[in-house]
């Protein structure tokens, strides 16, 4: 009998634990351990953030829906991986700490929000807000309503979202929370009395922190920051990317850019994506060693089989991990956010002032489901006598980004980014890194369909619902 245990609950985790009890027979055990008592579908916190969606329809309870798939579930923090000895050591809500052995492992923990690395940043500590999870979700909505309620009695204020931190990720997030407040506004006639603000670490606008997009357009090709620029332009939106937030004081942030100049914007209400970092786990080897540093790479995510220490400009495609499989230790996988990537996708950039800012490469959602089935399906080689057969790497991975600009399915809309593959792959396309006949910019009606259907199926997936691996990750 072999034992799995899963830290992690998000897309990577779920899917792995779903498809691994679904392949593997009973007599196999699949435990999931995961410090919140639900599921939450992340990218519909978007509306959850301006008051457009009810939270508890965003979520679900994970206990009942494991237990009945036959998954053992444990809600607690994981706090220490033992790699020798195969066991965990997690630490629940009250502080009780209880030891879990593996045979084999997933790391699938998802970020570390590291609002910390920016002065001010975040709703807890700090003056700006964030839609990574629920609560923060709920709280930048009560936020922004009172900030409505203001702009009804005839008041002027400047709202400000995107990324906190140099090396931010999730510029699509941030993407679609401006472009929902904007169509909120303009349904509550009151657009006129906000200035809407974007500002962001993308070297261009629309970069997204994958180096942008072209699709092939009506015998042209059209660049993803012309798109978004286009967008802006039509929503009357101002950006400013090519920028670090350093730090942030009661309605006013300080920034540095690309030229190592720095500046002040100020702003009534500000939403802004922190840095992401591994999650703050331990592992200690037999002698009682912290070998944290060996294992994972400085942010603190998991070093697995890809090409790691190359210059950006000398990467290629098949540097990306493919197996997610720990080079150390073969019976210990990693699956979305918790994964290293080899390097950025977007071109980095050091201030003269020793600033970094790179766009860092987005791992979660579609990508993190991909990979947590990859991760899933060598499991059950290994346990099944077998080398791992199953590879994809990014390099080889679609990805699809639905940007809501607006949640009705009667008069909203959304910008549909397809891209394959989502890391570039120059060897392969040479000119764009990318398959221009898959690639895709669109904005209309049909995408907004997509967006509501997607909530809909992957809730659905997520539950194990009969038919559930029929919907593709």
């Amino acid at each position: 009998m072999a034992n799995v245990v899963i830290l992690g609950a998000g897309f990577a985790g779920q899917t792995a634990a779903l498809y691994l009890r679904k392949k593997l027979t009973k007599d196999h055990q699949v435990t999931v351990i995961n410090p919140w008592p639900r599921f939450t579908y992340i990218p519909s916190l978007v509306w959850v953030g301006v008051g457009q969606m009810q939270p508890e329809k965003t979520m679900f309870e994970l206990a009942p829906i494991l237990k009945k798939k036959g998954i053992k579930f444990i809600q607690a923090w994981a706090r220490e991986i033992h790699p020798d000895e195969q066991y965990v050591v997690t630490e629940s809500k009250d502080g009780t700490k209880q030891t879990v052995n593996y045979d084999y492992l997933i790391n699938a923990t998802g970020p570390h929000l590291n609002f910390e690395g920016t002065e001010g940043l975040g709703p807890d500590n700090g003056y700006s807000h964030s839609i990574c999870n629920i609560h923060h979700a709920k709280m930048a909505r009560d936020a922004y309503l009172d900030k409505v309620e203001r702009m009804k009695k005839g008041e002027h204020v400047n709202i400000l979202i995107g990324t906190g931190h140099g090396q931010a990720t999730c510029q699509g997030a941030a993407l679609e929370y401006i472009t929902n407040i904007h169509s909120d506004l303009v349904k509550r006639r009151l657009r006129d009395k906000a200035k809407i603000m974007w500002i962001s670490n993308e070297p261009a606008l629309g970069d997204l922190g994958v180096g942008g997009i072209h699709a092939q357009k009506y015998g042209y090709v059209m660049k993803s920051e012309a798109f978004l620029k286009s967008l802006f332009a039509e929503q009357g939106i101002y950006f400013q990317v090519q920028t670090a937030v350093k730090k942030v004081e009661q309605g006013k942030v300080t920034w540095e850019n690309y030229e190592g100049e720095e500046g002040e914007t100020e702003f009534d209400f500000a939403m802004l994506i922190p840095q992401f970092l591994g999650t703050k786990i331990k592992y200690i080897n037999k002698n009682g060693e912290d070998v944290t540093s060996k294992l994972t790479n400085p942010g603190g995510f998991m070093l697995v089989d890809g090409g790691y220490g190359k210059q950006w400009n000398e990467m290629k495609a098949s540097d990306w991990p493919s197996t997610y499989q720990s080079p150390f230790y073969p019976n210990i996988f990693a699956a979305g956010i918790a994964f290293a990537p080899p390097g950025s996708i977007s071109k980095p950039h050091v201030t003269k002032n020793g600033t970094v800012i790179t766009a860092t490469a987005p791992r979660t959602g579609m990508a993190a489901g991909i990979i947590g089935r990859v991760v899933a399906f060598n499991i059950i080689d290994m346990i099944e006598g077998k080398a791992p057969s199953h590879y994809e790497s990014m390099a080889e991975m679609p990805g699809a980004c639905i940007a809501s600009l607006g949640k009705s399915i009667w008069n909203g809309s959304a910008s549909t980014i397809l891209m394959y593959p989502v890391a570039p792959d120059y060897e392969k396309y040479p000119e764009y890194g990318r398959n221009l006949k898959v690639c895709d910019l669109e904005v209309g009606l049909a995408g907004a369909w997509i967006k509501r259907s997607l909530h809909t199926a992957f809730l659905y997936k997520m539950k194990g619902n009969l038919g559930w691996s029929m919907i593709p990750e």
